[in-house]
Order: structure tokens, then sequence, then C-alpha cells
């Protein structure tokens, strides 16, 4: 199995003034190709040649001789998700989700500071999260490459809180871009997807 660049869900301009096309051409098109590139070369001659990316992701998570396996099918994994997690018309969150969050987290605005708080907080490189995790609602953040998806959580949503996903139109104001991908740039519709195709064991 050959990895291909997945398309953006929208046009690279379309994220603007919010998040620029040159942002875009550059985590887009040169940081997760990069990656891309990098795990199609990792798994020539290896069981993982006809693997999906997920199984990938399980069986290297834990296994320090595929480190770099995992971290570049990671990133794939992480970065085809937090463009799903993007939409230059957000809607309004939908009442179900709206009511789990409110329940989870005491409301949308304290939800808000949360995932700000955990973004802010990651220390160097990495992502916060909103996932399901046995049945309830956590916001978690991950360093570098790891994901949910490699320790049996749900994820939900994400915001990628690398340099490269800021620093061109951002400089070093992280909280500013937090704060914009909050407010401007979340696709609910998607975040309620991920929520409603939990396992029903897991509904909140």
């Amino acid at each position: 199995m050959t990895f291909s660049l997945m398309p953006l869900p929208f046009a690279k301009n379309a994220l603007a003034p919010h998040m620029s096309e040159q942002t875009l051409d550059f985590h887009h098109g040169k940081h997760h190709q990069t990656y891309v590139d990098a795990l199609n070369k990792l798994i020539v001659g290896t069981p993982y040649t006809k693997a999906a990316l997920e199984d990938i992701i399980r069986d290297t998570s834990e296994n320090v001789d595929q480190g770099r396996i995992f971290n570049n099918a990671a990133q794939v994994w992480n970065h085809n998700f937090f463009w799903n997690c993007l939409t230059p018309a957000p809607a309004p969150v939908g009442r179900n989700l709206s009511q789990q969050l409110t329940k989870a987290f005491g409301s949308m605005d304290e939800f808000k500071a949360r995932f700000k708080e955990m973004a802010l907080t990651q220390f160097g490189s990495g992502w916060a999260w909103l996932v399901m995790d046995q049945g309830q609602l956590k916001i978690t953040k991950t360093s570098n490459a790891e994901n949910p998806l490699a320790v049996g959580q749900k994820a939900l949503l994400t915001c990628d809180v690398w340099e490269h996903a800021y620093y061109l139109d951002y400089q070093n104001r992280r909280a500013d871009m937090v704060q914009v991908f909050l407010d401007k740039l979340i696709n609910w519709e998607f975040v309620a997807r991920n929520l409603d195709s939990a396992p029903a064991h897991q509904a909140a």
C-alpha cells in the first residue's frame, strides 16, 4: 500500500484571514507531504506494506524499534484528522453535542477555556484533543506525534500546536491561534459525527 497526501477539504485560501494560504502551502503541502513520503519509504519491505494506517499506528506505538514508522504514520493520521476539524463556515454546535459538552464540562465556554488551557500547556510540539475515553468526554494533550488512537481513545477534535501550524500567521502567539481555532474554524458537524460514531458502550 502506498499512502497519498489527503486533499484539503476546502480551498487553500478558504480559511483566510484566520489561517493563510501561505500557512497551508507549508503545513499541508510540505510538512504533511513529508510525513507521507517518509512513511512510504519506511514501510518498504516490512509487514506494513499492505496495512491500514490505523493498524500501523496501533502496532508500532509501543515498539521503540519502530519509532520512525510510528512517528510518520501518526503524523499522517493526525494531520488527516486535523484538516477535517477545520471549516471556513462553521455551523452552530448541534444540540446533542452541545448537551454532551455541557454535561462533561459545565458549559460551552468552560469547554473552550479548558481546551485552550490544554493547548497552551502542551510544552513544545504536540496536539490538544477532545476524546471519548471509556464512556467519558475528556480533553487531553499529546507530544509530538502521539495521538488518542494509540491508547484506545476515540478522537473527536484536535488542534495542532506545532509551531509550523501557526508561526507564519501568529508568530509566537499560540494563544491567539487557539482562540481563533475555537471561535472561527471548528467543523462542529465533523465533531458531532465522531461523537455519534463512538461505540454504543462509550456513549456519554
